[in-house]
């Protein structure tokens, strides 16, 4: 079996499960945003009184950190109530940041567990070697009443990226060009096992880009096997013991798809689709994409990793007037780094503005969004219209170093001399 075939035979106490049945398995942590109240309404409705177990549950207030509106924030009250009746062990608040950030960061997620969530992009914690998948409020109620809900056992595919990538591209990169040959219903319901010498040299950060954006393609989950740097991020954080499960030898993948890495440059998502995908060259020799703003941050792009090459591109530098840079760190703990190191500062040095940890401009509420006949280059990770704002808007899709050289030069730029001269 594959690993992640593994770990819903065991939370289904089966030895063996197979591709198309469909089990019930145990959750090991549930987690609600702030856009899926209706849970709260569903758990009711269905007749729940209190939640199967307050330490493997959580809500996170992302989308709308703080609330732009008396909408939210009333949500945000009617979700404390709930947290607070449950006595919740864990309730990230305005102050935490993204989902898909924070809950690794408390030690809740670890390889060979099954973590549901009100959010597509749970997919992410397939580099911590977990099944992550996402659900709806509904079946988020379900699982609040029972701790299961029930899987269908997903074809699994395997995307094999080899080589070492050249200065200048980056993970985000890297599954762009992915994307961009499997397409966006390329993996529909499928789960993405990306394996091979590049995915086993990546660090977190890398990994978690990489697998967010597998559902990209339609995949319900994605996988890599965990490498020493996501165990000894895990061994200090995990609230559990945790067992990493294995892929048996010569395991057969309905399907394979073989990506040299080291052949690869700066890749674009643009206008108005994820899989509308090209090699940066093409769009600079087509012609000047002039830009209004850029925006770093989200579950994709906002971490430590990401921030720290957006300021060695802008250090000593300003961007152009009447253009504007939006820099939102994915939670808390990475804003503290980054502050720690000078990153923000030199980025506020730089023209930056920096707002609160969370989803920010990515969900097209606030902070960030974008006016009509705008264009925008951005390091999150869906770029359809009315993603960020209004549906005559623009953006490009891109990693944090090529946002970072594109605003500095108000045009859509390669990130790869800057990071020579930087």
């Amino acid at each position: 079996m594959h690993a992640i075939e593994k770990i819903l035979a065991r939370n289904s106490g089966r030895s063996e499960v197979h591709t198309g049945e469909i089990v019930t398995a145990k959750v090991d942590f549930a987690e609600i945003n702030d856009l899926y109240l209706q849970t709260v309404y569903s758990f009711y409705e269905m007749g729940g009184e209190k939640v199967w177990d307050n330490t493997r549950c959580a809500f996170v207030f992302d989308h709308y950190a703080p609330c732009p509106d008396i909408k939210s924030a009333s949500n945000h009250r009617e979700m404390r109530e709930f947290a607070r009746k449950n006595d919740l062990k864990f309730h990230f608040d305005t102050n935490c940041g993204v989902c898909h950030q924070v809950m690794p960061e408390a030690g809740v997620i670890y390889p060979g567990m099954i973590v549901v969530a009100t959010d597509s992009h749970t997919t992410t914690h397939g580099a911590f070697g977990a099944m992550g998948t996402g659900c709806g409020a509904t079946d988020m109620a379900t699982i609040l009443m029972t701790g299961e809900l029930w899987f269908r056992v997903p074809e699994i595919i395997e995307v094999r990226l080899e080589g070492k990538a050249p200065e200048g591209v980056f993970p985000k990169d890297v599954v762009l060009a992915v994307l961009g040959k499997i397409r966006a219903d390329g993996a529909v319901y499928k789960a993405i096992d990306f394996t091979g010498s590049y995915v086993e040299s990546l660090n977190v950060a890398g990994r978690m880009t990489i697998c967010n954006m597998a559902v990209e393609m339609g995949a319900k989950t994605a996988y890599m096997q965990p490498n020493e740097d996501v165990l000894s991020y895990v061994r200090q954080r995990a609230v559990r013991p945790f067992e990493v499960q294995y892929t048996d030898p010569g395991y057969v993948y309905s399907e394979s798809h073989v990506f040299d890495v080291s052949t690869l440059e700066p890749q674009l998502a643009c206008p108005d689709s994820v899989e509308n995908v090209h090699p940066l060259s093409d769009v600079v020799a087509s012609g000047p994409v002039h830009l209004d703003q850029g925006y770093i941050g989200s579950c994709t792009g906002g971490r430590t990793e990401d921030i720290a090459i957006a300021a060695r591109i802008l250090r000593g530098r300003h961007i152009p007037k009447f253009t504007r840079l939006i820099v939102v760190p994915a939670s808390q703990e990475v804003m503290q780094e980054c502050m720690q190191k000078g990153y923000i500062q030199d980025l506020m040095a730089a023209g930056a503005t920096i707002t609160t940890p969370g989803c920010g401009a990515c969900l097209g509420a606030h902070e960030g969004i974008l006016a009509p006949g705008e264009t925008c280059i951005t390091s999150t990770n869906r770029n359809f219209p009315g993603r960020m704002g209004s549906t005559e808007a623009h953006m490009y899709l891109a990693s944090p170093a090529t946002v970072a050289a594109s605003i500095l030069n108000g045009v859509i730029t390669d990130p790869r001399p800057c990071l020579a001269q930087a």
